[in-house]
């Protein structure tokens, strides 16, 4: 039996609102028989977009906000005053059972703070981490925590373990994921108080597999599935990665049109080389899940383009087939009773 997912869609955040996000998501509904859409956002705009398209209108919904949360605005205040925001209402329809799930590229404090004042944290959650996926040599890995708590203690370091190890399993299929918490050397008598805090809780704990520590050197080849770290950590390794991976890109686009001979090797090396650079793609993975919520709340790159859009509203629909909420909270009351 197939259960319909419920997908609300903040359609005015990001810098290519509502266009590349009307988009995307609509390319997500093409794909995914069982999902529902509610799109959230201005009415003229969202209604004009909406009018581009052929699609099944018995899946696609609308709900109008007309105020719009601003990056530069303060979270809290924001997400108290501007109640008729395309944000508060996508957490509040979380919240109250009328959507599985919230997409949304605006604002990432809007959406931390809202996640936990309005969707609220699962019993037993300490903070709620972004996770988002990073590709890698060997596949992908999760990152946790990537910006929801840059003043994490080490207990919440453990819960990310244990969270993003239930992820990885469960939502991308690594069987038994190796864990490994971001350090400046493999000697455990290396790193700031937290890491130094952290490692043997780590090691005590008996439902993740660790296995140390790792260098931000080694995050590109696959060392580990699951990367921990506190959020100001995470943040720098995230955007290195996504600024490093464009350079490399134009820089090799650059190479390839510099001289004729490389023209020529462009076009016999082109089928090769774009598929390994496909897999470099960070946006092909979605966007990054607040794990521990109550419900499924799933923030996007601000700039994020269609296909980003789409994989994101893919990634609900996963994740709510899996009931991943439900197996966060029995293994953190799992490793609670050891």
């Amino acid at each position: 039996m197939n259960t319909n997912v419920r997908v609300a869609v903040d359609a005015m955040g990001g810098d290519h609102a509502p266009g590349e996000i009307v988009k995307g998501a609509l390319q997500a509904l093409e794909s995914q028989k069982n999902l529902t859409l509610i799109f959230i956002g201005q009415q003229k705009p969202l209604e004009a977009e909406l009018k581009k398209y052929s699609y099944d209108a018995g899946r696609v919904q609308t709900v109008f906000a007309e105020e719009v949360i601003e990056m530069a605005e303060p979270p809290v205040a924001a997400i108290r005053k501007k109640k008729n925001s395309s944000i508060v209402k996508g957490l509040n329809m979380v919240k109250h059972g009328e959507a599985d799930a919230f997409v949304s590229a605006g604002s990432t404090g809007a959406v931390l703070a809202g996640g936990q004042l309005i969707v609220g944290r699962l019993k037993g959650v300490e903070r709620p981490p972004l996770a988002p996926l990073i590709p890698t040599s060997k596949g992908v890995s999760l990152l946790i925590d990537c910006g929801a708590n840059v003043d994490a203690r080490a207990s919440h370091l453990v819960q990310f373990a244990q969270m993003g190890s239930v992820y990885m399993e469960r939502v991308v299929g690594v069987k038994n994921p190796r864990v490994a918490i971001v350090n400046i050397g493999a000697e455990e008598e290396k790193g700031n108080a937290l890491v130094k805090e952290t490692i043997p809780l780590l090691k005590e704990c008996k439902n993740i597999q660790f296995t140390g520590s790792i260098e931000a050197r080694d995050i590109p080849y696959g060392a580990a599935d699951v990367i921990v770290c506190e959020a100001f950590v995470g943040n720098v390794i995230l955007k290195l990665f996504e600024g490093t991976s464009s350079m490399l890109l134009g820089q090799v686009k650059k190479t390839m049109l510099s001289s004729l001979r490389t023209k020529i090797a462009a076009v016999l090396l082109k089928p090769a080389l774009k598929k390994t650079l496909k897999g470099f793609d960070a946006s092909r993975y979605g966007g990054a899940p607040l794990l521990g919520l109550k419900g499924l709340v799933v923030k996007t790159h601000g700039s994020a383009k269609a296909s980003e859009v789409r994989q994101s509203v893919i990634q609900c629909v996963n994740f709510s087939k899996q009931k991943i909420n439900e197996k966060i909270s029995q293994e953190l009351s799992a490793g609670e009773a050891r």
